[in-house]
This record gives structure tokens, sequence and C-alpha cells, in this order.
């Protein structure tokens, strides 16, 4: 099962606060653009599509392409304007074997239960050679990522979330066959850090939420206390791995 439950409060929260504008989009195009290669008829699969805000970005920055949501919260999928969008997880995709031309996972991996059997589904309906991209905060790799400089006590909950290293092994160990590509993408995640601290919900961020209430506490404190002198944007990094 996921980390965190992904029930009402916890979906509301996450389709309140953690959708990019299109200028925090940018790179993640870019990116997408270089790896996937999408032209129309491509058909890539959306795993963990949450409330659908990386799908409806893809078929608006890619006319013509299919994208499938796959979601296994009942709560996520009762607020996704995406469609078609159905019931499945890592472990049981409602795909048929070679159907689709890419996989696309953002913040996902750290709540699949067993890297080694949603890899294997992914070798399964993944055509041989297409990409699976994978955004992440990986293990140890915590730096480039606003949110823990003011909580720095969920970093060890971080460190529990796969490594790179881990993930690609069960890839590999499935059959995909290209040693992975890692790169950090840089988005816009809020105008300021005022209005990041304005608009912070606990639920969102599954970090957060497994961390005590005294420590959670301390970092709001931290945070307010920033954005009163700090007014530039709010710019993280977070991973982009990608497996073939």
């Amino acid at each position: 099962m996921a980390r965190i439950a992904y029930h009402d409060t916890d979906a509301e929260a996450f389709a309140a606060t953690r959708h990019l504008t299109d200028d925090g989009l940018t790179a993640w195009r870019s990116a997408v653009t270089r790896h996937l290669a999408p032209r129309p008829g491509t058909r890539l699969l959306d795993l963990g599509a949450g409330t659908g805000s990386w799908a409806r970005a893809f078929t608006s920055w890619f006319p013509g392409l299919d994208v499938v949501a796959v979601e296994p919260s009942t709560a996520m999928r009762a607020r996704c304007a995406f469609a078609p969008l159905v019931a499945g997880d890592a472990g049981h995709l409602p795909l048929a074997a070679g159907s689709v031309d890419g996989a696309w996972l953002s913040t996902v991996v750290h709540h699949v239960p067993d890297l080694a059997v949603a890899a294997r589904e992914l070798r399964r309906v993944v055509r041989q050679g297409a990409p699976v991209l994978i955004r992440s905060a990986f293990a140890g790799r915590h730096r480039a990522i606003t949110l823990f400089r003011y909580f720095p006590e969920a970093v060890r909950v971080l460190d529990t979330f796969p490594s790179v290293a881990e993930v690609e092994a069960a890839f590999l160990g499935a059959g995909f066959t290209a040693a992975a590509v890692v790169e950090q993408v840089p988005q816009v995640t809020a105008p300021s850090l005022r209005e990041a601290a304005a608009g912070l919900r606990r639920e969102a961020h599954t970090p957060l939420q497994l961390i005590t209430d005294a420590e959670y506490a301390a970092g709001v404190r931290r945070l307010r206390e920033a954005a009163r002198v700090d007014t530039g944007p709010v710019v993280d990094a977070l991973d982009l791995l990608v497996l073939r």
C-alpha cells in the first residue's frame, strides 16, 4: 500500500496545492520532449495520475498524444478531470502487453510497495525500447528541494524512499536493458516563499505527514520567518530518471 492513504483530506490538499503553473512546467516539457519524442498517435501511460494535472499538460503540449491515466486512489480519481482514467496500480496495470509507447510516474515511486513487481508490469505493457520516465525525489538527493531546507527532519523520511540505484536495479532485473539516465529538472514551485508558506498543506506532502507534530510546527516557524525577507520565486529541482 502507499505510504499515505490518499483519502479525501490528502487528495483535496494535493489538488489544492501541488499543481505547477505553466511557467513552472517549462523545463519539464523540454525534458519530456527529449526523452519521449512524442508525435500524434503516441500512447503514454500516466501511472499514479492523481488529479490529472500531468495528463492534461501532456495533451496540451503534444497534440494527438494519447494519454491513459491510471490511479489507485478512489479519492484522487474523484478529483481528476482527465479522461480516460482507470483504476489500477503499479502491480496490476489494466493494459495489454506492449500497448504503450512510454510511461510517466510523477512522485509515485516511493509509494510502490514492490519495485520489482512494478518494473515487471511496466516491462510487460511498455513496448521494447520505449522510455519509462520517473519524476521523483530520491533518497540522498534532497539538496535542491526547498522544502527540506525548512523541514530538515523530513530528510530522514526521504532517505527511506528508493534510491536511484535501487530503482535502476529493479528495472534492469525486469528486463530493461539500457543504463538509466538521470537529470535534475528545475521548476518554479511558487512565485515567492511567502506564497509557498501561505499555501502549505501538510497533507499534500508525504515527508511532512511522516514527521512528528513538533517537527512540523518547527519547520513552519522557520519557513514563515524566512518568507518575511525572501521575496524571490521558489525554484526547486526534482530528478528525472529515464529507463528503457
